[in-house]
């Protein structure tokens, strides 16, 4: 359930034309292929392996499964999951 502040958010960003990823601190997802997976305003890892990446966000927790999996980058905002990608999913 929203609370009062998102839907305030959301109606201020669509006013304003922002992106709405940026206004409410929403995750974006960029993936390249199933090589590569981008991932902006992550909030940590919680667990990796070379076959699962489980990623904390606003939004749940990302789920990454595939195999040869490794975290290239890892920085405040942004991370970079590299590998074969076979599964990305959102756990509420």
């Amino acid at each position: 359930m929203e609370t009062k502040s998102e839907i305030i958010k959301k109606g201020i960003a669509d006013l304003l034309e922002l992106p709405r990823d940026i206004v409410l601190d929403l995750p974006k997802i960029t993936l390249v292929g199933n090589l590569q997976l981008y991932i902006e305003n992550h909030k940590g890892i919680i667990e990796y392996s070379t076959g699962l990446i489980r990623i904390n966000t606003k939004s749940g927790i990302l789920v990454v499964t595939g195999s040869d999996l490794s975290i290239r980058t890892i920085v405040i905002e942004e991370i970079i999951v590299v590998g074969r990608i076979d599964k990305v999913e959102f756990l509420q």
